[in-house]
């Protein structure tokens, strides 16, 4: 079970950015602009919701989950499905997670929510024969 901490819910933004759509004062242009790396992540590592899209109604959002942080190493800057996360929250200490919202069918994107994660110990560096 994943203990979230430090939750940011960017509702109010995204709210405000639609609304602005559609009104006309933002080109659907500018905020349907996913890049073919988060389409494909919204694709393999996405979870689909039961939320149609706001912009163009055809289809249901996906969620995709990227994680950040320097005890990742590697894998910081990758896109994880949920079930990963709870394995990625039991093994490292702290890093962060930036859940966005997709559409596949016009490209909408938008940050819903970001987080930290993580056992909140940080873990004891090895001092190294060079040290």
């Amino acid at each position: 079970m994943r203990t979230q901490r430090q939750v940011v819910d960017y509702a109010l933004q995204r709210r405000a950015l639609l609304a602005d759509v559609h009104a006309g004062r933002v080109a659907t242009a500018s905020v349907c602009d996913a890049s073919p790396y988060l389409l494909r992540a919204a694709r393999f590592h996405g979870e689909q919701t039961d939320q149609t899209c706001p912009v163009c109604r055809k289809e249901n959002l996906t969620l995709v989950s990227w994680i950040f942080g320097d005890s990742l190493k590697h894998a910081s800057g990758s896109a994880r499905k949920p079930a990963e996360l709870d394995e990625l929250a039991e093994r490292y200490d702290d890093f962060s997670v930036y859940v966005v919202e997709v559409c596949r069918t016009c490209s909408w994107n938008h940050l819903v929510l970001s987080y930290a994660l993580g056992t909140g110990t940080p873990t004891k560096r090895r001092r190294t024969a060079a040290e």
